[in-house]
């Protein structure tokens, strides 16, 4: 039986084009004017006003049994049921008569705790983005495809009363948990969906023991797992994608009893300023069926991707099988090495350290990485940043939850972390340098062959970090950052600021053991 409008929830539907493979959707978009063609056959899609997540106009349902395990505040901010059930009846009765795309996926590559996800969408470059991300399932997975979760995404239709609603502006992104529904209105960015299922699987999955995590992973030849946790541009995508390591995933990963599992079927890689040399696999992945947002290109088609003048924010969407060394299933096992990923725009932190347990859970706690001068409006020095969790935009629960279960499983599968600093050194940014990519995966070389157990370390003051002396391959004077300042007391008082930066973004989480393992100044 195929779909209906009641199975969809809706009053009538016009034309609906269900789960419609690459080759269809690129007809209809083509056909539709909803997108424009590269010149080398990739879809390009400009998003509107919206190039990147609204997150103030993200809300979260309060009622039960959901609302005792919601983190309220700015990031879960509450919303009445009666609003959304008024949402819910503009937004499909918008839908309703409509030509409709409606595309089916996974969230989770493993099939005991996966979740069926349906997507209804206005448009066909929508239906392509959720094919590219989500898993696909087989023909015999569709038959009978009953959704886990539902997704609406009426992006051109607005909230007209947002304000009797209570809401911050007349776009809404709302999550009904106890539904299973999440409405889109009033936004094209397609990463609302995406991470719209991220924070339902970071409420669905610590309650069954396994810890959801914003991180990369991959896998190699001796069959190691190693995790890549980090923020927008500190390199989680480009340092875990690897020719000598199979892909299992780039952004969104689970740890259960059995090991790591990717939520997606493909990869959102930032391209601002992409370079072939330095990430030939990213660049090698666009072409025909992937889909990039928001770039600029010429009227051949011809992209430029240093230009910035629509947003830094631009991006490319793409099915992983585009990444010829990935992992088929998707999965690994239990991983060897955590690595944290942070861009420091000081110039404080080392390009690497070793870390202890309590010091792992203290640095994901902590989420940190810093913006720099003139990346966004008003930003006229750096800033620290802290995101629990490398992630906190997208934990439904207190990040507390997520630290200690990444705490047991580090200690129960005796895995290493590391923190990795892809930002500057020498000095802070405009008067220091960023570090090298050469010299990062120098560092990652070592952490994943091992040798970097066995080397001397020293302890680098205030931030109490075990740092090497030496690394095959890493140039030895940049591996104490404190000795590339021309001026060391400039030095430590630049880290005494981070430091400080980083007890009082702390103060709030209570943990006085895990605090112990952070800086002092």
């Amino acid at each position: 039986m195929g779909l209906t409008a009641e199975t969809l929830g809706l009053q009538s539907i016009g034309s609906l084009y269900h789960n419609l493979d690459y080759d269809q959707l690129f007809n209809h978009e083509l056909e539709k004017g909803e997108t424009r063609l590269s010149s080398n056959g990739t879809m390009m899609v400009d998003t509107g006003a919206f190039t990147g997540r609204s997150p103030k106009d993200k809300y979260v349902v309060q009622q039960a049994p959901s609302a005792p395990r919601v983190a309220w505040g700015t990031i879960n901010k509450p919303v009445l049921a009666s609003v959304f059930d008024d949402l819910y009846q503009e937004v499909t009765s918008y839908l309703s008569g409509r030509d409709l795309y409606v595309t089916d996926g996974f969230c989770g590559a493993n099939p005991a705790t996966r979740k069926k996800v349906r997507f209804v969408t206005e448009f066909a470059w929508q239906s392509h983005f959720c094919r590219n991300m989500f898993i696909r399932p087989e023909a015999d997975q569709l038959t009978g495809f009953a959704p886990d979760f539902t997704v609406y995404n009426a992006s051109n239709l607005t909230d007209s009363k947002w304000e009797e609603h209570g809401l911050n502006s007349e776009v809404f992104v709302l999550f009904n948990i106890e539904k299973n529904i999440t409405l889109i209105g009033g936004t094209w960015y397609g990463g609302e969906m995406k991470k719209g299922l991220f924070t339902m699987m970071n409420y669905w999955l610590p309650q069954q023991g396994i810890l959801p995590m914003h991180c990369s992973a991959n896998i190699g030849p001796e069959e190691d797992v190693c995790l890549f946790f980090g923020l927008s541009g500190t390199g989680k995508t480009t340092l875990s994608t690897d020719t000598s390591r199979r892909l299992i995933g780039d952004d969104e990963h689970g740890w259960d009893d059995d090991g790591i599992f990717n939520f997606e079927g493909g990869c959102y890689a930032k391209v601002i300023n992409l370079d072939p040399e330095s990430e030939p696999e990213i660049y090698q992945a666009i072409r025909r069926n992937a889909l990039l947002e928001n770039v600029i290109a010429d009227e051949a088609g011809n992209i430029d991707y240093a230009d910035a003048s629509k947003t830094e924010n631009t991006r490319v969407s793409y099915p992983i099988f585009h990444i010829d060394n990935h992992e088929p299933a998707l999965k690994g096992g239990h991983p060897s090495n955590i690595i944290f990923l942070t861009c420091d725009a000081f110039g404080v932190l080392p390009p690497v350290a070793l870390l202890s347990q309590e010091q792992a859970m203290y640095y994901f706690l902590s989420g940190y990485t810093a913006k720099v001068a003139g990346t966004e409006r008003g930003v006229t020095e750096s800033q620290a940043t802290f995101s629990a969790c490398f992630g906190e935009a997208f934990l439904p629960s207190p990040p507390i939850v997520y630290a200690k279960l990444l705490g047991e499983k580090i200690e129960r599968h005796n895995v290493h972390a590391y923190l990795i600093n892809t930002g500057w050194s020498g000095g802070g940014y405009g008067v220091g340098e960023r570090t090298g990519i050469g010299e990062t995966r120098g560092c990652i070389n070592a952490i994943l062959n091992g040798s970097i157990q066995n080397v001397e370390t020293d302890v680098l003051p205030i931030f109490h970090l075990r740092i090497p002396r030496e690394l095959p391959g890493v140039d030895s004077a940049l591996l104490n950052p404190r000795n590339t300042w021309q001026d060391p007391v400039a030095y430590d008082q630049a880290a005494q600021k981070l430091a400080a930066m980083f007890v009082e973004n702390f103060e709030k989480y209570g943990e006085e053991q895990i605090s112990k393992a952070g800086p002092e100044f």
